[in-house]
């Protein structure tokens, strides 16, 4: 089999809204240029990219790989959860027609069925039920296994992934990644150990955001004044409406 060489599993477009700064576009000129026979979408909480990016990757001659990075209550620890902020985050891969169907169905539910105020997210249950056709990768550091590792609970890493197993058999990577944060040096060697000890393969990411680090600059500054752009409009909204109550 000929070395396909590195392809990207988990990179954020433009829309990873108020994360990413990298236009669907933009993104497959990259991928081509580099000789990348394989790219991987994995916005955070949708898929509004998805089909935009499936047709010019195709048009490229690049593999599309549909993906998502979602937010999973796992309901096995005492987390606040007031605003969603403690859920943990894993990758999750489209591999057939039905896990595609299965993620958009997941993707879609975690916004219906999520209370206002609190970050979309699915349970665990939830994604268990749906597991058919996807491939998972643990999230690395701030994963389903490596924030209980952060927080000295081996044992309820290691609960978790006996139940992502039991969910995706095969399917199932130890995500590491290597972007130099104490939290990753923290859990790397567990993460390998459990992952040797159980026969689940590895799998590294390097979680893209920009195009380069010369447009991290750029980008900060566009996301900053739109974040103030949209405090002001809920400020102005918030005053309305009292105003509407009081009058």
């Amino acid at each position: 089999m000929a070395d396909v060489g590195f392809v990207h599993l988990r990179v954020h477009s433009a829309f990873s809204l108020l994360e990413g700064a990298l236009p669907i576009g933009k993104l497959i000129k990259l991928a081509t240029a580099d000789e990348q026979p394989a790219l991987a979408i994995t916005d955070t909480g949708n898929l509004f990219g998805a089909l935009e990016f499936s047709e010019k990757a195709t048009s490229a001659g690049l593999q599309p790989i549909i993906g998502c990075q979602l937010a999973i209550d796992c309901a096995d620890d005492d987390a606040p959860r007031r605003q969603g902020e403690n859920f943990p985050e894993i990758v999750i891969l489209a591999a057939t027609d039905t896990g595609y169907a299965n993620l958009v169905e997941l993707v879609s539910r975690s916004f219906l069925d999520t209370e206002t105020g609190i970050r979309a997210h699915v349970s665990l249950d939830a994604l268990s039920a749906k597991a058919d056709g996807l491939i998972a990768l643990t999230g690395g550091a701030l994963g389903m296994l490596g924030r209980p590792m952060l927080d000295g609970r081996e044992d309820l890493a290691r609960s978790r992934f006996e139940r992502l197993q039991q969910m995706f058999g095969d399917r199932l990577y130890v995500e590491l990644q290597r972007h130099g944060t104490e939290e990753e040096r923290r859990t790397e060697a567990a993460m390998v150990e459990m992952a040797y000890r159980d026969g689940v393969p590895l799998v590294a990411t390097n979680e893209a955001f920009f195009p380069g680090a010369d447009d991290f600059t750029k980008a900060s500054v566009w996301h900053c004044n739109h974040r103030r752009i949209l405090n002001l409009r809920m400020r102005i909204e918030n005053i309305f409406n009292l105003l509407r109550v009081n009058f």
